[in-house]
């Protein structure tokens, strides 16, 4: 489907495609970054988090972001739909809340499909 052949060797050999290493690469590095504060550290609003507990945000934010070697978030090439996160409802559901901001919307669309003078 993504076009990979399976090539047995080490890690960053010449001969393979570094694509899952980078990712083996990636996935050690996230938890490791929360380890480096410890089982708890508090965030700027002084609450204290256990690490442990926003393992799970880490994961959708890893799986919904777009990733440069496909151009597409993990989620989506592995389930073929992204699940809609909480900014995409308020962008969604602006227009219909707050009618001036759909007029906002269709000037900004006219302003920037101008052709520049």
């Amino acid at each position: 489907m993504l076009g990979t052949k399976l090539a047995f060797s080490t890690a960053y050999h010449s001969q393979t495609d570094g694509l899952a290493q980078r990712m083996i690469q990636t996935m050690e590095d996230i938890p490791r970054r929360f380890c480096a504060y410890g089982m708890e550290y508090k965030d700027h609003t002084g609450y204290t988090h256990n690490w442990v507990t926003l393992l799970p945000e880490v994961q959708l934010a890893y799986s919904t972001s777009q990733h440069s070697t496909t151009g597409i978030s993990p989620s989506l090439v592995e389930k073929e739909w992204s699940p809609l996160l909480p900014v995409d409802h308020l962008t969604k559901n602006l227009l219909t809340i707050h009618p001036p901001a759909k007029d906002l919307h269709d000037m900004w669309n006219l302003v920037t499909q101008l052709p520049n003078a």
